[in-house]
């Protein structure tokens, strides 16, 4: 062996990642494999390498016995004297074996060795360098997209970006660089299988590591995190010392550290809160920006009712509840989010609304209202509600003022219930449908008279009402006028005083307003003529209409 050889041996180890002292050990397996296959399976083969002198020497050792009993380790004492003359029985006959001896075949098989088993040396080389790296981030290039996965190269080594955990909204094209976070290294028969991911919460807290030098130095801690890749997350931090905001450390100054993280998230939205052990303040922080008005803990279930404005319930939930569900997996507590309303009359009692605070009270003074306050009385309702016991236990309130501030309390709810009332008799009251109404007005029959007065109001709507009467029987009512006036006045009937009806009324004011434009012609009428008329014409027009003439009978 040459050093050319022992160069080549050199480069192998170099491309492989192995080191060069498992080559030669590889090497000198597959001399042994390649004697063997000539000399026997069990033939005792030594193979001596120096490395200084870049030579190798192959031996067949053999022990020299009187009773063959074994050919692959034994030979016969006289066989040996011809190879050894000094050698005696009992002791090994060393035969040196040149690589010419060995065979074509033999050869080849040395090789298939010396290459399986530098595979194998690299494999297992692969896999225990990146196992010792889970959890760091890795930057590859990548070399093919098959199916949705990702196939990145790492340089070394190639690696798999599943389709479960990547960024939705983010495609890649052959030759893209990427940035991923290892989480598992397995082993299967075609080598190492590297998973890595975009879209697991580790890889955000990696990424604020490498952007943050607070967090890398310890100084600001993560304490918890939740994540929907591609759409929110929520991270919760903490100061270990009191000088450092820890949430303005992971903003950074004008948000530029923040924004480099999320520019590598594809524009993913990120909330930093700070960290509190008091899950009350927690929850209120992690579900900003939503403002809350009160949080009830259940510490047996780990559940907490959160009431919220109706203005700000929405904002609380969050596009599809994403708000709400990141604020639970960030805090670790169920959350109940419910309206102020809905609050209110689950419990009975007024709404933010419908509340009346205690300041509106009269005669109550700045101090008292806030002991009041304090000791929970915040509304009027409250007051109402409670007992004068409850009131004499407030600090500064004694008997006799406690049943003032009671009494002043029902006197305002009463004030504000009777006002109520004021206001819905005052309002007008909504109007019911033309056809109900139309069902419920029933009119009575009209009077025979009557009956034909309005048919003929109703054909005289165009023309004047009395032209209509007035001119057909012009000529007999003028006999009619005549005879009457021939007549003595005892022979006349007596007149009768009779309250005219409206329509009456009606007609005879049109006759005098007939007759005065007649009297300019022919003199004007006796005053005692316009009864006469008015009784003539009720008689005619009772007496109806006929059946096949629009004219009076």
């Amino acid at each position: 062996m040459n050093y050319e050889i022992l160069e080549a041996l050199g480069q192998i180890a170099r491309e492989k990642n192995v080191g060069k002292e498992l080559v030669i050990e590889t090497l000198e397996a597959g001399i042994v494999s390649a004697a063997r296959r000539k000399y026997g399976p069990n033939a005792d083969i030594r193979v001596k390498f120096d490395e200084k002198s870049a030579t190798m020497e192959v031996q067949y050792v053999r022990k020299v016995v009187d009773d063959l009993s074994d050919e692959e380790r034994e030979i016969e004492f006289d066989d040996a004297r011809t190879v050894n003359p000094k050698v005696q029985i009992g002791e090994e006959l060393i035969v040196p074996l040149a690589f010419e001896e060995f065979g074509r075949g033999a050869i080849q098989a040395a090789k298939q060795v010396v290459v399986q088993r530098v595979r194998e040396a690299e494999r297992e080389n692969v896999y225990q360098n990146y196992h010792n790296r889970i959890g760091e981030i890795v930057t590859g290039t990548v070399q093919q997209i098959n199916r949705g996965n990702i196939i990145v190269n790492l340089g070394r080594a190639e690696s798999l970006l599943p389709f479960r955990e990547q960024i939705r909204r983010e495609q890649y094209r052959q030759g893209d660089t990427i940035r991923a976070l290892i989480i598992d290294v397995q082993k299967n028969t075609k080598g190492p299988q590297i998973i890595l991911s975009r879209a697991s919460e580790d890889f955000l807290v990696k990424l604020f590591q490498q952007e943050v030098p607070e967090i890398m130095e310890g100084i600001v801690q993560i304490k918890a995190v939740a994540r929907e890749a591609g759409g929110r997350s929520k991270i919760g931090v903490a100061s270990n010392e009191y000088r450092v905001d820890p949430v303005g450390a992971c903003v950074g100054m004008k948000g530029s550290r923040v924004q480099g993280i999320v520019r590598e998230l594809s524009g993913e939205r990120i909330d930093i809160v700070p960290y509190s052990e008091d899950p009350i303040a927690f929850v209120t922080k992690a579900l900003s920006p939503a403002k809350i008005l009160q949080t009830i803990p259940d510490e047996e279930n780990k559940t907490m009712k959160v009431v919220v404005t109706e203005d700000q319930l929405s904002l609380a939930i969050g596009k599809g509840g994403q708000n709400a569900r990141l604020a639970a997996k960030l805090s670790g507590w169920k959350i109940d989010l419910v309206s102020e309303s809905e609050f209110a009359a689950s419990r009975g009692g007024p709404s933010r609304a419908q509340a009346i605070p205690v300041s509106e009270l009269s005669g109550l003074g700045p101090k008292t209202i806030e002991n009041l306050v304090q000791a929970g009385f915040e509304t009027v309702q409250d007051i109402v509600k409670a007992s004068i016991e409850d009131l004499i236990n407030v600090p500064g309130v004694g008997d006799v003022t406690s049943q003032k501030i009671y009494l002043a309390a029902v006197q305002h709810m009463e004030a504000v219930e009777e006002k109520k009332k004021r206001d819905a008799q005052a309002a007008p009251a909504p109007a019911a449908p033309a056809a109900v109404a139309m069902e419920e007005i029933s009119l009575p029959p009209p009077a025979p008279a009557k009956a034909a007065i309005a048919i003929e109001e109703e054909a005289a709507i165009e023309l004047p009402p009395m032209e209509r009467v007035t001119e057909p029987a012009k000529e007999e009512r003028a006999k009619e006028e005549r005879v009457k006036e021939e007549r003595p006045k005892e022979e006349r009937p007596k007149e009768r005083e009779k309250k005219p009806q409206p329509v009456a009324a009606e007609a005879a004011e049109t006759v005098g307003a007939a007759s005065e434009g007649k009297s300019e012609s022919e003199g004007a009428p006796k005053p005692g003529n316009y009864l006469d008329e008015i009784e003539a014409m009720e008689s005619e027009l009772s007496s109806g209409w006929d059946d096949d003439e629009d004219e009076p009978k």
